[in-house]
């Protein structure tokens, strides 16, 4: 879908490599620009967010290596940074840097914060950023401290996936005017953003303003529960039919004491009865009980266990590259299953070739 667009990514840790890894996943010819060793606080030298990508070394605080960076960026279509606000800047590498002899540069830049605002030079992750958004403020039941899937709510959803949609947005613009933009993704912002479809729920009553007291976050219908082997089992079956149909997979169709009772104060009972339920069963059971029902009920899986599920393992979502498990890339386009994710490049490998075609 991107063929043709070229894409400079400055190295960084986790959420603008992601960005990267994404726009290379869709086609674009992404060139990470990485220092000699991986940074610290990096996992490996080797990671999978760079499959796909080309590798150039270059050392930002060296003038030889900054005109090569301005020569590089010259030739592509966008960048992609993820330091502190100031920090590109005071490298000469800001927008301003680039807006005159390149004005259709799409300037992507991911923080946690924000380029702006009285936290923007502060440090932060992905459960601070979501904390003070408000999408933490759901997370878990009410009696638990609120806690998300590591990574997933303000790093990924509210910051790298906002950065791809900023940067696609951009280049449109670019196409059509000549004129690029700066896209100023903070996790902050865009994990706030993400809660509107809770907040349209919470206006119409059917999120309440306390954690644990609406039919999403507190209900007998739309946790998890623990099997008979200690595994979990997820259930949401919002709507009254699929409620009615996971209460004929469990054998309690005509019980009354099972009725969807939209009470809170009636909930602590039904989910203690349908509890001792599903604890006497295993979990591998209760899968093949709901595995082709209407019920909403799946299985709690790890990733390993994720790929060798029949449906995910028909859409082929989970492969093993190089001995590194890893999902294909997403969405999908025509019906066709992406291809086979691409070796990460070694440190540098692409430095010579791409240097040396300025």
């Amino acid at each position: 879908m991107l063929d043709g667009i070229r894409i400079i990514e400055i190295e960084g840790l986790g959420p603008g490599p992601f960005a990267g890894m994404m726009l290379a996943d869709l086609g674009a010819e992404v060139i990470v620009v990485q220092r000699e060793t991986a940074p610290a606080g990096t996992a490996v030298d080797h990671s999978l967010l760079d499959r796909g990508k080309k590798s150039v070394i270059l050392d930002l605080k060296d003038t030889k290596d900054r005109e090569s960076l301005i020569a590089l960026v010259a030739t592509a279509d966008a960048l992609i940074e993820g330091f502190r606000p100031g920090v590109m800047e005071r490298l000469g590498l800001g927008p301003e840097q680039f807006k005159e002899n390149h004005p259709r540069l799409v300037y992507g830049r991911l923080t946690g914060w924000g380029q702006s605002g009285p936290k923007s030079h502060c440090a932060g992750h992905d459960f601070n950023y979501a904390a003070l958004s408000g999408a933490l403020w759901y997370a878990s039941e009410d009696d638990e401290p609120p806690f998300a899937p590591p990574t997933l709510v303000s790093d990924i959803g509210g910051g790298a996936l906002y950065l791809v949609a900023g940067i696609l947005a951009a280049l449109i613009k670019a196409q059509r005017s000549g004129i690029g933009a700066v896209v100023d993704a903070a996790m902050v912002d865009g994990s706030a953003h993400m809660m509107n479809l809770l907040m349209t729920a919470r206006a119409v009553g059917l999120v309440g303003r306390e954690r644990g007291t609406s039919i999403l976050d507190g209900s007998p219908w739309s946790r998890c529960y623990a099997c008979a082997d200690g595994r979990w089992l997820s259930v949401q079956c919002l709507e009254p039919k699929f409620y009615m149909e996971f209460r004929s997979k469990l054998g309690v169709e005509e019980d009354s004491a099972f009725d969807q009772n939209p009470n809170p104060e009636k909930w602590p009972a039904l989910s203690a009865g349908i509890a001792a339920i599903i604890a006497t069963k295993t979990l591998d059971e209760w899968s093949g009980i709901f595995e082709d029902s209407d019920a909403c009920a799946a299985p709690v899986l790890n990733p390993e266990e994720s790929a060798r599920h029949p449906h995910i393992a028909a859409r082929e979502i989970w492969v093993d590259v190089d001995g590194q498990l890893q999902a294909r890339a997403a969405p999908r386009f025509d019906g066709q299953t992406p291809g086979e994710p691409l070796s990460p490049p070694r440190r540098g490998e692409h430095t010579e070739e791409i240097l040396g075609s300025l």
